[in-house]
């Protein structure tokens, strides 16, 4: 096996300074945010009649901005990552195979157990207000959604997602996967519409991962379903919607729009 064509990119990452760092690195956000607004935007339209409740209000000027801001926000965690990876207080290990497998599902349980813990935590009365609030103004999502933060809830969950790299030494290859996993779930869950099979909650293993219907439901009710990637600690820890299958079931069986 002839070496990574990748690893290049890291060793030029380590020889720039920090305003080419962010230059890149907002490129990089920006091309995310494109790809997973546009990717949203074709499931809608490839699900027309599947919507969860019913089509979200007109687009706002507000939405907008916020969502200009949450990419620059993210670029700005992404360069204070950089920081400390050339810094060596996040380490990468260059090598792929089938360790890139391993960091993946261990970043993601990581990362779906504190999420979870950390949005109890945001929902509670007296931090809501300061940090979730603005992502629970627009009960009805849309693609656009998933960017719709204040800049500290969006700065707070990237910071967690450093001290995940700060804590567990992953490979490039496997941040990357977990990363382009976490966009999809991101998109996935603010599409407003159903896109998977009706049968997809009677089967095990998969009826554990997240739907479009799981956090459109938290979104019009947000007590319950707090998961990012699975529902296993809602489960375990009685956050679970009680009518999330039967929501499921009426979203991804094609029912008209409902009020």
């Amino acid at each position: 096996m002839g070496p990574d064509p990748l690893l290049p990119i890291l060793d030029y990452f380590a020889s720039i300074n920090a305003f080419e760092a962010f230059f890149w690195l907002l490129i990089q956000n920006i091309l995310q945010f494109v790809l997973c607004v546009g990717g949203g935007q074709l499931v809608v339209r490839l699900c027309p009649r599947k919507f969860v409740y019913a089509k979200p209000d007109p687009l706002s000027a507000t939405e907008i901005r916020l969502s200009v801001l949450c990419v620059i926000c993210n670029s700005l965690v992404a360069l204070a990552g950089w920081y400390l990876w050339k810094h060596g207080i996040i380490v990468i290990r260059r090598e792929a195979g089938l360790a890139t497998l391993i960091d993946v599902v261990v970043l993601t349980m990581m990362m779906d157990f504190l999420m979870y813990v950390t949005h109890r935590i945001v929902h509670i009365p007296g931090i809501f207000e300061y940090v979730h609030q603005t992502h629970h103004r627009y009960e009805r999502v849309r693609p656009l959604s998933l960017f719709v933060m204040s800049p500290m809830e969006v700065m707070g969950f990237g910071s967690l997602w450093l001290l995940v790299l700060i804590v567990y030494q992953a490979s490039w290859a496997g941040i990357v996967l977990y990363l382009l996993l976490n966009a999809a779930f991101g998109a996935l869950g603010h599409v407003g519409v159903e896109p998977f099979p009706w049968r997809w909650v009677k089967i095990p293993v998969l009826r554990d991962i997240t739907t479009s219907t799981f956090h459109a439901q938290h979104h019009h009710d947000p007590n319950s379903n707090f998961g990012f990637y699975t529902d296993i600690w809602d489960g375990l820890l009685g956050s679970l919607n009680q009518s999330y299958e039967s929501l499921f079931a009426e979203a991804a069986r094609s029912k008209e729009i409902r009020s």
